[in-house]
């Protein structure tokens, strides 16, 4: 019996989320060409730390690239929480997530890349297309691919020539990012500071080294990235628990806008989104990038059952959309409440703030739902959903009757 000719992707867009995606696919059995308008060493530039939680783990672990990251991470065992204007506060520890051994980790951006790139690299089923000014061939052959995949960020160009509309809400806060030499924190400690002009977020990387993410309105972030560095100190002093001390600037602090997006598709035809061109939330909780591989990691899971002949891949956006949608509008919904509710100073709100932080606080069951759903997402506090039944199986031929042609006709049989 001859063997099915091997399925067949384009991804744009070769950042974190695409390059991860390219190897994904690849392992599920794909040939995967893999774009983007920047050279190798562009993509590996960009100064940033990621949060990575539990479910971005399992991902890297299925995918045999946790081993080799895992000397470029940085754990930490607690999650200090607290709420500036109450005083209020809970700390998430390894015990309110059985079986773990660090709450979450923290990792720069130039070692996960040189990784990624590396693999993507050597895998025999990838074709790297960097720095072209367009994507070339989507196949080997230049045939029409199975599948496309955008990664292509915020303002995809693919998403919009689909035509895919989004919502989309501006905060009016931008976020700073800096790295610092801070004292009076352990390098396995890291803070979420609920303050009432937004969020702030102590991430450790080691060695005294900490990447702040200070999320303030747009005419203060703008004023601090114009400060000189003594002055900038100063301030973030004033921004810090009494228990932190800042000593050095590490880098120029630097500030972007934060918006709430979400398109109103996930899929047209044989493309589909991934990550940030599909959705962004306020990078309150760590949830951006981990949101990101989820899309990923559900995109595998239907990779695989398609290189199988268990689900067709013409079926593999509308499954993917219809997939990923609840942790989508659960976890943007529930970022944008943490700002709303933790980002002002209505004296109305104090009471139920109080309140939640003493019952997080005081509560282990409480601190293990909410860690829980940070970690691996809300939808893992919920049961699996019942199989679906009906059209996103591989269609295969019905047994012909006598004197008739094969029929086509669902499988009927479970995911």
């Amino acid at each position: 019996m001859a063997m099915p000719p091997p399925l067949h992707a384009r991804v744009h867009g070769a950042g974190p989320t695409g390059a991860l995606t390219a190897l994904a696919l690849a392992e599920a059995g794909w040939q995967v060409t893999l774009h983007d308008p920047q050279p190798p060493e562009a993509l590996q530039q960009r100064q940033r730390a990621y949060a990575f939680t539990h479910s971005s783990r399992e991902l890297l672990q299925r995918l045999d690239l946790w081993q080799a990251l895992q000397p470029a991470l940085v754990p930490f065992r607690r999650l200090r929480l607290r709420d500036m204007a109450t005083a209020r506060s809970a700390v998430f520890g390894p015990a309110d997530l059985p079986g773990a051994e660090a709450v979450g980790w923290i990792g720069s951006h130039g070692p996960l890349m040189a990784l990624l790139l590396e693999r993507l690299g050597r895998h025999p089923a990838v074709q790297l297309a960097l720095g072209d000014a367009a994507p070339g061939d989507p196949a080997p052959g230049g045939t029409r691919p199975d599948l496309v995949v955008a990664a292509d960020g915020p303002e995809s160009p693919t998403r919009e020539a689909l035509g895919i509309g989004q919502w989309r809400h501006t905060y009016r806060q931008r976020c700073l990012t800096v790295q610092v030499e801070l004292r009076g924190c352990a390098d396995d400690d890291a803070w979420e500071l609920l303050r009432p002009e937004g969020p702030f977020a102590v991430l450790p990387l080691g060695d005294g080294r900490f990447q702040l993410v200070w999320s303030a309105p747009a005419a203060r972030c703008r004023q601090l990235e114009a400060l000189g560095d003594a002055p900038f100190l100063d301030r973030l002093a004033g921004a810090l628990p009494d228990a932190l001390q800042p000593d050095a600037l590490l880098e120029s602090p630097r500030s972007f806008p934060v918006a709430l997006q979400l398109a109103r598709r996930l899929h047209r035809g044989r493309t589909v989104l991934v990550g940030e061109s599909a959705h962004r939330c306020h990078p309150v909780g760590g949830q951006g990038l981990n949101l990101c591989w989820r899309d990923v990691a559900e995109l595998h899971r239907l990779a695989r059952r398609a290189a199988r002949g268990t689900l067709h891949p013409q079926r593999i956006g509308a499954v993917y959309g219809r997939r990923r949608w609840p942790d989508l509008l659960l976890t943007l919904l529930a970022t944008d409440l943490l700002v709303r509710l933790f980002s002002n100073r209505l004296p109305w709100l104090l009471p139920p703030r109080r309140l939640a932080l003493a019952v997080l606080g005081r509560v282990s069951l409480a601190r293990g739902l909410a860690l829980r759903a940070m970690s691996l997402g809300p939808c893992r506090l919920l049961p699996a959903p019942p199989p679906w039944r009906h059209g996103d199986q591989q269609l295969a031929p019905a047994p012909a009757l006598p004197g008739h042609g094969a029929l086509s006709a669902p499988s009927g049989g479970p995911e």
